[in-house]
């Protein structure tokens, strides 16, 4: 296709009538009706949202009218993500694709014959995979937990319960953020949690300790004279402006990072911990203590299975070095 090809419909006519606002509903179409089949979380419709709004706005500015750019002015998009944003190549991928979607939208409408972002592919990602997937050790996940006081207050049993979720069983900030008291199942003997990820839901079991735990921490809550609804958020804040609302994704990474930072976990040289973290943290040292990489994938709810295998990489890069067989001292 040449550079030059902008998106011509049969009519120059309509396509000379066709606004950003007439994109704009057809994206919206796309958002409520064909993203997740119809089911689409409100995170993700907020994130493909934020997205476009950033790319009309860069059209806006050098003058481009979006219903007829071109292949180049998108290279060119993607170059002012490069140069001027400094973006990372994973980062620059979302956003190409959210733009790539915004044109599929405006073709089903029939608005648009060409989407000038089929094809533009975002830089190559120069950064080893494995090297982005922090963790912490056995004996630093203890010291985290160690780090939440010991007092029966219904605060420390909602970080107990919380973190210690998150760092054995991988659970993702958003899923904790989501769940209700409804979500919690129980098969027999066992207890565990139902969490909507990204696109599917998934059952996650808890270990006899943790369901001790998260029992205790609904426990302490109806002994503050709480009720628990099946609609009730499983984790709730407690500062005094927003008590019993549902804890926010932001609430729940200071509280990750409240007790990263009282057990001098947060920082180290070469290493950030954050709360996505203690995800990597529990499929690292489940894989590195025998588990099996397919019982790893269903726990993390990862679709595709190269996406677990880089925590068996990390972990592989530094026991099986071959300089190790290399004894020169």
């Amino acid at each position: 296709m040449p550079e030059t090809a902008s998106l011509e419909v049969i009519s120059p006519h309509q396509l000379q009538e066709i606004g950003t606002d007439d994109l704009l509903v057809a994206f919206a179409d796309f958002l409520n009706i064909d993203v997740a089949n119809g089911d689409a979380a409100a995170d993700t419709i907020s994130t493909y949202s934020s997205q476009i709004q950033q790319y009309l706005s860069w059209c806006q500015i050098a003058g481009i009218n979006p219903a007829r750019v071109t292949r180049h002015e998108i290279k060119e998009y993607r170059r002012w993500m490069v140069e001027t944003k400094k973006y990372k190549a994973a980062t620059i991928a979302l956003k190409l694709s959210a733009v790539r979607r915004f044109y599929e939208a405006a073709i089903a409408k029939g608005l648009i014959a060409v989407n000038p972002a089929t094809g533009i592919k975002p830089p190559r990602e120069k950064r080893d995979p494995a090297e982005r997937i922090t963790f912490l050790e056995r004996e630093e996940a203890r010291d985290l937990l160690a780090a939440i006081a010991p007092e029966a207050t219904l605060a420390s049993k909602r970080d107990r319960a919380l973190l210690a979720i998150m760092t054995l069983e991988g659970t993702r900030t958003v899923e904790m953020h989501r769940t209700n008291i409804a979500d919690i199942v129980q098969q027999g003997n066992n207890i565990g949690i139902r969490v909507e990820g990204k696109r599917h839901i998934r059952l996650v079991p808890l270990t006899p300790k943790l369901a001790e735990i998260l029992m205790e921490y609904l426990a302490a809550r109806k002994a503050e004279g709480e009720k628990l609804k099946p609609t009730s958020p499983l984790f709730i804040a407690l500062d005094r402006r927003s008590y019993g609302q549902r804890l926010s994704r932001r609430g729940i990474r200071q509280i990750v990072d409240r007790y990263l930072l009282k057990s001098e976990l947060k920082h180290r040289p070469g290493r950030t911990i954050s709360a996505h973290s203690l995800r990597h943290t529990a499929g690292t040292l489940a894989l590195r203590n025998g588990a099996d990489l397919r019982q790893v994938q269903d726990l993390l709810g990862h679709s595709d299975p190269r996406t677990t295998s880089i925590y068996t990489h990390v972990g592989d890069r530094w026991a099986n070095n071959p300089a190790l067989k290399l004894e020169l001292w």
